[in-house]
């Protein structure tokens, strides 16, 4: 059985990739971090729909917790297929008021964090094929004001899975990239209404996206065994 590994899997965007490949007929581990009540309740969620995935703690930008994240889980199954780096943070504030530290946290967890978990897995999917499959985001591509950070953490995702590609390539491991654009999760919580529906109107589907849509752009990208580099956006046309 093909096996998949979602970080920050238990909510938002993660939690729908999970049941996707869950869906899938894949044995899923959800890591997550902080947030252990929405973990177990994830777990439960998924329990009742008669799924059995593994959760795991850790926080991706820290390399202990990385290493023995990944030791566990290949303690356990032996093997992976799909990694997705879904995990990731972001601050809005005008650029002059973005702190070195929180600089480096988005950093460190949204790009950091995508290279901890693919330096563990690659040698396991060098040979016998695997998939990588990053979340950026339709800031990376664009830019977003007040959010600079946080555009120039998804923007080197998108660099950091174009170059893993072309090397990782010839050794029959994939590595893509989703970006998606406003989607309904907690993460957009903070906007007013007004906000919202200023986005909205620039989004030519006129709607915003379901998490369940960036879920199906995972499964294409860990199921086509001749795409590789790409970045795939699911963003209504935002971008275009």
């Amino acid at each position: 059985m093909k096996t998949a590994l979602i970080t920050g899997g238990t909510k938002g965007i993660g939690k729908a990739i999970a049941l996707a490949f869950l869906q899938q007929g894949y044995e899923v581990v959800l890591n997550y971090d902080s947030d252990e009540a929405a973990a177990l309740a994830a777990q439960e969620e998924f329990n009742m729909m008669g799924y059995c995935p593994l959760l795991l703690r850790a926080d991706v930008s820290d390399e202990k917790q990385v290493v023995d994240m990944f030791r566990d889980f290949f303690s356990i199954y032996g093997k992976i297929d799909v990694l997705v780096n879904n995990a990731g943070i972001s601050q809005i504030n005008v650029f002059q008021d973005t702190t070195p530290e929180e600089w480096d946290r988005i950093f460190g967890v949204n790009v950091k964090g995508a290279y901890l978990c693919c330096r563990e897995v690659v040698d396991k999917m060098i040979g016998r094929g695997g998939s990588i499959i990053n979340i950026s985001s339709i800031w990376g591509e664009v830019g977003a004001s007040c959010e600079v950070a946080y555009s120039a953490s998804k923007g080197a995702v998108i660099a950091f899975t174009k170059a893993l590609a072309k090397e990782l390539a010839p050794s029959k491991v994939r590595v893509n990239c989703v970006s998606p654009g406003v989607i309904d999760t907690g993460m957009n919580a903070h906007l007013s209404s007004a906000e919202m529906d200023e986005l909205i109107n620039q989004i030519p589907l006129g709607r915003l996206g379901r998490p369940e849509e960036v879920a199906k752009a995972c499964i294409y990208l860990a199921e086509n065994a001749y795409v590789t580099g790409e970045v795939l956006s699911v963003g209504g046309g935002f971008a275009k």
